[in-house]
């Protein structure tokens, strides 16, 4: 029998933890993993309304999605228990990447301002949302133990969405604008 996607068990403001504990919606952790879901829900996007410029890139994106997931039901137990699902090969390969990538790219010379093309710009958007989720679990790690390697990979995603925005708008002519503190 398939059950209700409502459960009315957080109409007051309250949620369940994997495990049931339940904790507040803004609590530390809540917004940790919210944050690693609506980082999540943007590359979906980027994958599926861009054209992706590199073999094996859709591969990629959808392996990051479920390490993503992972990510999220890590922070989601209130345990000691470790991360499954993500490893330093996680980190490395996503590296291995960014090097690719950033080997085909002139020096950026200066800031960028974010944007140039559709594909640049959702990369764009993925950084900065990337960011934010790696704040909220610095935050979270001030409270709980959180395995360094989340944050690892968190920082090297949004290094990899910088390198990415940058290698479409490079392979694909679009001008990288460079930031003007003039203007």
């Amino acid at each position: 029998m398939k059950s209700k996607v409502y459960t009315l068990t957080g109409d007051k403001g309250t949620t369940a933890l994997v495990g049931g504990k339940r904790v507040a919606k803004d609590d530390t952790r809540v917004e940790a993993y919210g944050t690693i879901d609506e980082l999540n829900s943007f590359i979906g996007l980027l994958a599926h309304n861009s054209k992706l410029d590199l073999p094996g890139m859709h591969e990629l994106i959808y392996k990051m999605q479920n390490k993503l997931f992972n990510i999220g039901a890590y922070l989601a137990t209130d345990s000691d228990d470790p991360i499954k699902g993500l490893t330093d090969e996680d980190v490395h390969e996503i590296e291995r990447h960014i090097d690719e990538m950033d080997a085909q790219l002139p020096p950026a010379g200066a800031f960028l301002l974010p944007g140039g093309s559709r594909l640049s710009a959702l990369c764009d958007i993925c950084r900065t949302v990337t960011r934010r989720a790696e704040r909220r679990v610095v935050s979270l790690a001030r409270e709980a133990a959180v395995d360094p390697l989340v944050l690892s990979y968190l920082n090297r995603l949004s290094d990899f969405f910088y390198i990415f925005a940058r290698f479409n708008n490079v392979t694909n002519q679009v001008e990288e604008r460079k930031w003007d503190p003039e203007l």
